[in-house]
């Protein structure tokens, strides 16, 4: 049926869609599907008496302020908490290097308001975060795909992207999403070192750093950049940085945040004062108290060992179930691993056949910005329990076996 609405819309809602997993969680909300769909935390795990605690706490004693307006930057006790818990020795990071964001995804959008003309062409990892694309395609880019393996962004090769002047790169270089995997340290330095010789700004997005099971911390791709310059003063560099207390508190808070240069900050504030004047103040007061007060380290501590639980059962469930012709990577951390199956594979077609089952992930199709990848999934598995981990795996593998005959 032909809507009167439709010569009414901008031109750019021709590029915008719904989000593949929103949609396939519409479907799995029916309490008999297991889900490896959502990027869902364990709900059961929330830090719900902690946080009740929290609310109190600042409604006892800054009532009137927590549920007034406030400034667009943010509740500036926890910029401050934020920016020197980010600070390093030769990295020096400021309260006005901090916006207060409403989640990270929030930040992804005020960046591209800020940096993208339509026509301008942003590089980022193939596959990659389905949410920056959503959110950027609005702003009519084009997108360059760098390839990556199981050390992450491939750098031989990434100087022929950069001498196409692409507006910024955007990188998720600890545990992926979709992925898992993880930008070795060497690749680290020289991503940088490469960026910062072409002129090229890094964005980058660190939804899961903190959310390690095994091996070494690794420095973010600005603290490595800060470190490059020495600078004495606050940091003035050339990368971008997007956090969220989303995979570490929760994600109904909607809250995140941005480390960039102030010359950028000030940009920044200027657009999210016509999104939303500034972040929710209360929920921000909330998690001010929450991180002050060492809740959510320990919160972190106890997230990661039941994560590690269930990667380690869906890894060892897939060696079980799937047939030798699959591969899926090994996360060190995160909430994500990717699966893919031999070429000529549909990963659309598999979805269908393990919905009926009762079983659902996401196709990795919406990952790449051309649409490609058709033969790799995404599975979740931090959201389940162990017993659907064991179900819904067993159920795939066998699905998996039946197509890939």
């Amino acid at each position: 049926m032909h809507s009167k609405w439709n010569q009414q819309y901008a031109r750019r809602m021709k590029r915008i869609t719904s989000s593949a997993i929103r949609e396939i969680l519409k479907l799995t909300d029916q309490p008999d599907i297991i889900s490896f769909a959502g990027g869902l935390p364990a709900p059961e795990v929330f830090p719900v008496e902690e946080i009740a605690l929290a609310c109190q706490h600042v409604l006892d004693n800054y009532g009137p302020k927590a549920l007034q307006y406030s400034t667009t930057e943010g509740y500036p006790p926890l910029r401050e908490l934020l920016a020197k818990r980010a600070s390093k020795p030769g990295f020096n990071v400021t309260p006005d290097n901090i916006l207060i964001t409403t989640g990270s995804q929030q930040g992804l959008d005020l960046l591209g308001k800020i940096f993208i003309n339509p026509g301008d062409t942003i590089l980022v990892e193939t596959p990659t975060y389905l949410g920056a694309l959503q959110a950027w395609n609005a702003y009519e880019p084009e997108y360059l795909m760098a390839p990556m393996d199981d050390d992450g962004l491939i750098i031989d090769g990434l100087e022929d992207y950069f001498r196409t002047s692409p507006k910024f790169m955007y990188v998720l270089p600890t545990f992926q999403n979709p992925t898992g995997v993880t930008l070795s340290l060497k690749r680290r330095h020289e991503l940088v070192k490469k960026a910062d010789e072409y002129g090229i700004p890094l964005l980058e997005d660190d939804p899961y750093g903190a959310l390690r099971f095994e091996g070494e911390h690794l420095p973010s791709i600005i603290e490595l950049d800060g470190l490059l310059r020495q600078e004495e003063g606050a940091y003035d560099g050339n990368a971008i940085y997007l956090g969220t207390f989303s995979k570490i508190l929760a994600p109904g808070f909607r809250l995140g945040w941005t480390v960039a240069p102030y010359e950028v900050i000030k940009k920044l504030v200027q657009v999210k004062q016509g999104a939303d004047l500034h972040t929710p103040t209360f929920n921000q007061m909330v998690a001010y108290e929450l991180l002050a007060d060492g809740t959510i380290d320990r919160h972190i501590k106890l997230i990661q060992n039941i994560y590690r639980e269930r990667r380690d059962l869906m890894l060892k469930t897939l060696a079980e179930t799937c047939p030798e012709c699959v591969r899926w990577t090994q996360p060190q951390g995160g909430l994500f691993l990717w699966i893919t199956l031999p070429e000529g594979h549909d990963t659309n077609e598999v979805l269908k056949q393990t919905v009926e089952r009762k079983c659902a992930f996401v196709p990795g199709s919406p990952f790449h910005p051309n649409g490609s990848g058709l033969n790799t999934m995404r599975l979740n598995f931090s959201n389940a329990t162990p017993e659907q981990i064991v179900t819904g795996i067993t159920c795939l593998g066998e699905v998996l076996r039946d197509v890939t005959k």
